[in-house]
């Protein structure tokens, strides 16, 4: 569920590039700080979320999973939400682009192979992360709650402070 809402944000942020959203996004630097601000409150979001995990799941034998529809959900805002997605889509995309065909019809098929190919790779991400909790002892659950939300926490800083130059 996971690897499928990526793959739809990433599909999404193809399809902005496609029509042009990412030039947008890259003339106006007021649009991708909103979106860039957006993605790191909710990677903080998710951070809570996990803190506020029930502590009776992280005791149990078996992990707490989520509805698929809630981890569909945060993988699909996480990736739509990432504009640094969207400006790959506009600095790499054009250069395979031939200007005798539909730039929109070659950008949305290189898109598209570019989400699939992605989605190998997080499926075997998500395999080996499956093959490494199947080990997990009960006890190791609450130290996971605290370290997905550290995980979460991190990558919002990380957003959040994408593309600001230090200051001098």
């Amino acid at each position: 569920a996971s690897v499928l809402g990526v793959m739809l944000g990433n599909l999404g942020n193809a399809l902005a590039a496609a029509l042009g959203l990412a030039a947008l996004l890259a003339v106006f630097a007021t649009a991708f700080t909103v979106l860039k601000w957006a993605g790191a409150a909710y990677l903080v979001y998710l951070g809570v979320q996990a803190l506020r995990a029930p502590r009776a799941a992280a005791a149990a034998a078996a992990p707490h999973v989520p509805p698929w529809r809630r981890v569909l959900r945060d993988g699909f805002w996480v990736a739509l939400l990432n504009p640094k997605t969207t400006l790959f889509f506009a600095a790499f995309l054009p250069q395979f682009i031939n200007p005798t065909g539909s730039a929109l019809a070659q950008s949305v098929a290189l898109g598209a192979v570019f989400v699939l190919i992605a989605a190998c790779t997080d499926t075997a991400y998500v395999l080996l992360a499956n093959r490494v909790a199947l080990g997990r002892v009960p006890r190791g659950a609450a130290i996971g709650r605290y370290a997905q939300a550290a995980v979460y926490f991190g990558l919002g800083a990380l957003a959040a402070t994408a593309g600001q130059r230090p200051v001098r």
